[in-house]
């Protein structure tokens, strides 16, 4: 579970003018949200951008895509056992890459336990703490499945934990939707220099970095192929998007 620093669930309160989520079970990509860049925000040491190009010459690959796969198959099975069986979980992929992360931990879960996962996409954009700060950017999506997530387990599931700032927009962002019954965080790498008092549940890799050094993952669904690159700012692909 993901509490804060009093102990109490982190879940907040959606900003004046947000748009309420939980009015529909799909949201589009078509409208654009206003913001610029700032030390407050998820700006510096997730995934790569889309559009930008970042590859392995760029930095060091510190996960393979065999080191992935066992990951995440380590991850699924740690679900499996400390929900007992998975029976009432939903996975949530934050946008982008959590969300074909969610999806391969729902396969998993699904082999061993014999039935379907539920799993969609939560985006957080209009929940950031970011929003007047970095440039405009496009809405991405967020899928519900038709189980709902009323009294259900939710895992949210992401690619780089590094604030923990991310992880309270998703937070805020879930609560618009529904009231689970408990929400766990999956995580691909965490990079540690938290910023807000998240820990993950579920780590595939802990991964010592410094502040200015940059983690990006990349994703067959994404990117062409599975790999973990830590890099150095001056290595990195210009314009590339960092996150937190």
């Amino acid at each position: 579970m993901l509490h804060d620093a009093a102990g109490k669930p982190a879940v907040g309160t959606p900003a004046a003018g947000k748009p309420p989520v939980g009015t529909a079970r799909r949201t589009g990509a078509r409208r654009s949200a206003s913001g610029a860049a700032g030390p407050a925000g998820d700006s510096a040491g997730g995934s790569g951008s889309a559009g930008h190009s970042f590859s392995r010459a760029h930095g060091k690959a510190v996960l393979e895509t065999a080191d992935i796969g066992r990951a995440l198959t380590r991850i699924a099975h740690e679900i499996i056992e400390r929900t007992k069986g998975a029976g009432d979980v939903v996975l949530l992929g934050i946008q982008t890459r959590g969300v074909p992360l969610a999806h391969r931990l729902a396969e998993r879960i699904a082999e061993v336990e014999g039935r379907p996962v539920p799993s969609g996409s939560l985006d957080i954009t209009m929940y950031r703490d970011d929003l007047r700060l970095r440039p405009a950017r496009a809405l991405g999506r967020t899928e519900v499945p038709a189980e709902g997530i009323e009294g259900r387990t939710v895992v949210l599931v992401d690619d780089v934990l590094y604030s923990g700032r991310t992880v309270r927009a998703a937070l805020d962002a879930l609560n618009d939707i529904g009231r689970p019954r408990s929400v766990q965080l999956a995580i691909l790498v965490d990079r540690g220099h938290r910023e807000l008092p998240v820990r993950a549940d579920y780590v595939g890799k802990n991964l010592p970095t410094s502040q200015h050094e940059i983690v990006r993952v990349l994703l067959a669904e994404t990117d062409g192929e599975d790999v973990v690159i830590l890099g150095h700012p001056r290595l990195q692909a210009p314009g590339g998007g960092q996150r937190r």
